[in-house]
């Protein structure tokens, strides 16, 4: 089966889309890996194909996450660390700030308490009005824990999202996470409540942070059993294989949960050439499950789809096409691969990075074929291997057959 014979998602859905140029704030400083240049690439990249300005596109303003909602997820002494942290620039280490992952900068308290207001304000629009859709790129920050940051993140915007639905009438809210990373801090937010079911895609933690978490039989608290999905995807793993292990799992599970919100996490580092990881996808199949998701937030959560960005180090030619395809699928006004990128966003690339930006929308594998789980599971296969241990492990708890399509 290919991507093209998939029914198509739905077009000219309405998207708001929640950016300030403050956003680019949140910079841990020269040399670290996350960049704020890749947001506002990505956010020039959607400027030049006039995506921010279709007349079913609303770019948004809002307002910094306060103390109340950060305490949603976090403790009281952890958010007075981080201000601390950010008023003065001393560290916090017993609260992972200042650390070679979360060095401390000048305003972290503020920078990040914006990328979690953008994201809540994301929540508040697809839960109580029009459009359905909205997006936040700065977010997707999926490793705060608690009490700690982690991982360059360091209030956990999603999870935050998250439980200001639940607090305003959610029921049933889904997370699906296709960063490279485990989302294990969203995944601890929620262990123990079965309101909230967190899928997480990613590399196998045997060969990548965060090392501990994100294995196949972390599944769920005793209350809450079957709500904590993993598939640990071993390196290397292609396009056609990423896809088809997101068809064996993803959409079998929201069909069974029907969520009444869809939030997902849509890191790129696991392009090939992220720099930080090791499974080997393309913009092109980064694409096609922007796509698929599209679809299953129509079919399972009414429309109701918040999206996230997160992880993604391949600052130039990987981040902007990628999140640009994001809020182009987002809109329903998918942008075709072949498309060349626009000339006055290469010269601004070349410009403020003194790179080559690419030159197309695509990295030559506009079509992915993909043989889908029903179409044959192959035991020697470490993908399938890794994809029916997460199916042994929660299939049974929402009263699916594992083996089933086998």
């Amino acid at each position: 089966m290919s991507s093209a014979d998939s029914p198509p998602a739905p077009r000219n859905c309405g998207l708001t889309v929640f950016w300030d140029d403050r956003l680019t704030s949140y910079d841990f400083g020269p040399g670290h890996p996350m960049d704020p240049v890749r947001v506002e690439l990505t956010m020039a990249l959607a400027r030049e194909y006039g995506l921010l300005d279709a007349s079913n596109v609303k770019v948004e303003e809002f307002t910094p996450a306060g103390d109340d909602l950060l305490g949603l997820v976090h403790e009281p002494a952890y958010i007075a660390a981080v201000r601390h942290a950010g008023a003065t620039g001393l560290p916090e280490f017993r609260y992972g700030i200042g650390t070679a992952d979360n060095p401390v900068f000048l305003g972290m308290h503020e920078a990040s308490a914006l990328v979690t207001g953008a994201s809540v304000a994301g929540a508040r629009t697809v839960w109580e009005g029009e459009p359905r859709h909205a997006a936040n790129v700065s977010g997707g920050l999926h490793h705060a824990l608690r009490g700690a940051a982690s991982g360059f993140c360091v209030y956990n915007d999603v999870a935050i999202a998250i439980a200001w639905l639940l607090d305003n009438g959610a029921e049933r809210v889904a997370y699906v996470d296709v960063d490279v990373h485990h989302g294990d801090g969203v995944q601890a937010a929620f262990y123990d409540d079965p309101r909230v079911m967190t899928i997480s895609l990613h590399e196998t933690p045997r060969t990548l942070f965060p090392n501990t978490t994100g294995f196949p039989n972390e599944i769920g608290g005793p209350d809450a059993r079957g709500t904590a999905v993993n598939v640990a995807l071993p390196p290397g793993t292609t396009d056609a294989a990423w896809l088809r292990a997101f068809d064996a799992v993803v959409p079998p599970l929201l069909r069974e949960f029907r969520p009444q919100v869809l939030v997902t996490q849509h890191g790129c580092d696991s392009h090939a050439l992220d720099p930080l990881a090791h499974l080997s996808l393309s913009v092109d199949g980064q694409r096609t499950a922007y796509a698929a998701l599209h679809r299953l937030a129509h079919e399972v959560a009414d429309g109701r789809w918040l999206v996230t960005g997160g992880g993604g180090y391949e600052l130039v030619q990987v981040v902007p096409r990628a999140w640009t395809h994001l809020l182009a699928e987002a809109a329903g006004l998918p942008i075709a691969p072949e498309t060349a990128t626009p000339e006055p966003w290469r010269d601004f690339v070349r410009k403020r990075t003194e790179e080559i930006a690419p030159r197309r929308m695509t990295d030559g594998t506009s079509t992915v074929e993909v043989h889908m789980w029903g179409e044959g599971y192959d035991p020697a296969n470490p993908v399938d291997q890794a994809v029916l241990a997460t199916r042994r492990a929660v299939f049974p708890e929402h009263g699916l057959d594992p083996m089933m399509d086998i």
